[in-house]
């Protein structure tokens, strides 16, 4: 793409989410501004560049300076979009095999930026990986839509409290399982068995299956409070939230279409935000980022209070942590182990953040044994305990990043002989070390990691699982070029 082109659609992108967010609309922004509606939003699609006298007028009727409008330096949420419109990815995608001209795509671009913002990072996803699944393009944008959301929503919140209140529950309080097992048997005419799952061997990693002809919940005599918790709690949002296009089994195991992952995500959240109600939440991580001296155990009394479950409370920090405390650069991550194999794989991961690393890989490479999520699932597994818990400062030999890193491992419930770990990372910097006094201490070890052992650096590491092969490429590939830039030189003397 030229850059008076870009510059073009980046003017009018801006120009067109100051006005949204002043909820004005184009011909309110005409009379303000004494420039024709037609001529606004032709600069808004990026046809048009105003000269500086015009946008001067358009920055005083939008309170907002002239800097900011002319200004290349994207946002989070048009970030994205300014990455796609300068990559040539609208150029190598066939679009015209699906009857899509790009200036279309673009104007689509240009008249909902924000909404589209989930699908240009899906795209830029797809750009950087290859061989992706019908399964893995629809998580992806579910993710996608989750960070442009910083993972927080707070209509479902909203839902939650006005549930709560409804059904007369002590949100002050742990929730009690057959609290909600009496809601969805009395109000919305649920049974429950017990039994059904056991009897078939294919079936022994589902918790739960909701066969809805006749209300019946099916569940895994496995689970314990915690998980059932869970799981009635998102029945629950299934029917409150008034959702009919929906996922049956727990874990799922095939969808539809990606409205069906989103409610599932949507379902998610209500029970989460139920089981770990914000406010509470809130008022215990106040106190415990205001302690002077770190203190794990706290950490754990905390998690402890609402559920048993690590995955549910890590992932719900994810909702309260940018939301409540502005910490914005946070990742989650969900390891299972096999030792058997020595064997680990990334099932789940999120990424409240513009950083890109640690990010789960394409060429099935060895992840870090250095991660501190890696190193308790690998303790668990030789001393056969049945959960740990570690936290490190985890500096990424690739970028100089930081990140405090607090992780907690278990033994799998549904699989004999594995194990999961979670892992949630809040990047450490000085405006966290300022928001948190006993960070100042330096109390965490710190570890030098990398993201697979394939592109790391170090040298030194007693825990390496292959070989930095594609660093070691790299390097050969830049001699290579460097011999043959050599060559030409040489040969490129005439006698």
């Amino acid at each position: 793409m030229v850059e008076e082109e870009y510059i073009r659609l980046i003017f009018g992108l801006k120009m067109k989410q100051v006005r949204n967010e002043k909820d004005l609309s184009l011909f309110g922004l005409s009379k303000k501004t004494g420039l024709s509606k037609s001529y606004l939003n032709e600069i808004e699609k990026g046809k048009k560049y105003p000269k500086r006298d015009k946008i001067l007028q358009i920055a005083d009727a939008l309170e907002t300076t002239y800097d900011h409008l002319v200004s290349l330096k994207l946002d989070k949420n048009l970030a994205p979009i300014g990455e796609i419109l300068q990559s040539r990815l609208l150029k190598e995608i066939p679009l015209d095999l699906f009857g899509i001209r790009e200036s279309d795509l673009i104007d689509i671009i240009a008249e909902a930026p924000v909404k589209v913002n989930a699908f240009i990072s899906t795209l830029i996803e797809i750009a950087k990986h290859y061989n992706l699944s019908r399964e893995s393009f629809f998580l992806a944008a579910l993710r996608s839509y989750q960070e442009a959301q910083n993972n927080y929503f707070d209509d479902l919140e909203k839902k939650v409290e006005l549930f709560a209140k409804a059904y007369n529950i002590n949100l002050d309080e742990k929730i009690n399982p057959q609290e909600l097992e009496d809601i969805l048997r009395e109000e919305y005419g649920y049974s429950f068995n017990y039994d059904a799952l056991g009897q078939y061997r294919e079936l022994t990693n589902l918790r739960s299956v909701f066969v809805p002809e006749t209300k019946t919940l099916l569940l895994s005599h496995s689970v314990d409070d915690s998980q059932k918790t869970f799981i009635y709690a998102k029945e629950i949002a299934y029917n409150y939230l008034g959702i009919q296009d929906r996922l049956y089994t727990f874990s799922w195991i095939k969808f539809d279409s990606f409205d069906q992952v989103l409610n599932n995500f949507f379902a998610s959240y209500f029970a989460g935000a139920l089981i770990i109600p914000r406010k509470k939440l809130v008022n215990l991580l106040k106190d415990f980022l205001a302690l002077d001296e770190w203190q794990p155990e706290l950490l754990q009394n905390m998690m402890e209070q609402f559920t048993g479950s690590p995955e549910t409370f890590y992932q719900r920090l994810t909702n309260i942590l940018p939301k409540d405390f502005n910490m914005r650069n946070i990742f989650f991550l969900r390891f299972s182990h096999n030792p058997a194999t020595d064997d680990f794989r990334l099932e789940k991961e999120l990424h409240i953040t513009n950083l890109q690393e640690p990010h789960a890989n394409e060429n099935n490479d060895h992840y870090c044994r250095r991660w501190v999520g890696l190193r308790t699932l690998k303790e668990i597994a030789a001393t056969k305990t049945r959960a740990a818990f570690g936290a490190q400062i985890s500096q990424y030999v690739n970028t100089e990043n930081e990140y405090l890193v607090l992780s907690s491992s278990m033994e799998d419930p549904f699989r004999n002989g594995k194990y999961r770990s979670i892992a949630l990372g809040i990047l450490h910097n000085k405006d966290l070390v300022n928001k948190v006094p006993f960070l100042k201490k330096d109390p965490i070890p710190r570890m030098q990691v990398g993201v697979t052992c394939e592109s790391c650096a170090i040298t030194d590491c007693d825990v390496r699982a292959a070989a930095p092969t594609r660093l070691q490429k790299k390097a050969q590939n830049k001699r290579t070029e460097e011999v043959v830039e050599e060559l030409t030189a040489r040969f490129s003397k005439k006698d």
